[in-house]
């Protein structure tokens, strides 16, 4: 193993990209030959020089090792972008969860259809409908308690496009239109599983205010946006609707949370 000292880290540039390329240029020349442990600690201790803020989790996480989750992301969520890689995990794990509790599965919020895949494939299993609320125009307006993340009309893609990406099934309903005006169709209906990813304050509420007394006892309600900075609003929809209900918030590490239902 030998190292080259022709590399100054002062001499960087301020961008991210060309310190990433000196990065693999060093990386290149120095012709280390690293067990996967190795390159985990070596990856950790750069990171905390970059970002110390960040925490790593243990090395040899068994779920990065899942072969048939690894080609679904790829092939339906991203090939280049694993910034959702562990919550589209957790998903495929919570819905398991639902799996005996009785209704339909439900989702508002659908972006371009990586969550859908997952519990349009779990519905069919099991011989259920799945629903699929969205404006198919990106975000609503956001409010006061949403921060300056977010604008209007982020996030947009096309109901014919998300047809295309779950073409496959055969147990969906699309009910395209801004929330919550489309709920009301669904009002005598009883669901099993909630998936909820709409970033923002107002239709996250909406959405829990109407489905909540419409879930099966034992049914599932997962939310997408509860643990990101970015979306403040939607963490204070759901504690501002939780805080005189039984039911916990179960706030996970993957920016998630959970909420069973026990009515």
């Amino acid at each position: 193993m030998s190292r080259s000292s022709s590399f100054d880290i002062l001499n960087l540039r301020p961008t991210a990209a060309e310190f990433l390329s000196q990065c693999r240029q060093l990386w290149d020349q120095s012709q280390l030959e690293l067990t996967d442990q190795q390159r985990f600690d070596l990856a950790e201790a750069l990171t905390s020089f970059i970002y110390p803020e960040y925490r790593f989790s243990e090395f040899g996480r068994t779920f990065l090792d899942d072969q048939q989750f690894a080609d679904f992301y790829t092939r339906h969520v991203s090939t280049f972008n694993f910034h959702a890689y562990d919550r589209k995990y957790l998903l495929k794990e919570v819905l398991k969860l639902a799996q005996f509790i009785p209704g339909d599965t439900i989702e508002v919020g659908i972006y371009e259809g990586g969550s859908s895949y997952l519990i349009a494939q779990h519905a069919r299993r099991i011989g259920k409908r799945h629903h699929l609320f969205d404006s198919f125009e990106g975000l609503s307006e956001p409010g006061p308690l949403d921060g300056d993340y977010w604008r209007r009309g982020m996030m947009a893609v096309s109901e014919e496009q998300v047809r295309v990406n779950l073409s496959e099934f055969d147990n969906l309903c699309y009910w395209g239109g801004w929330i919550p005006e489309r709920f009301s169709e669904v009002a005598d209906q009883r669901f099993s599983f909630l998936h909820v990813d709409v970033d923002i304050y107002q239709p996250t509420l909406d959405t829990i205010a109407f489905f909540y007394p419409r879930m099966s006892k034992g049914g599932i309600i997962l939310f997408d946006d509860y643990g990101f900075a970015s979306c403040p609003g939607a963490r204070e929809a759901i504690d501002q609707f939780f805080a005189d209900k039984p039911e916990p918030v179960i706030d996970f590490p993957t920016g998630q949370a959970l909420v069973i239902i026990g009515q």
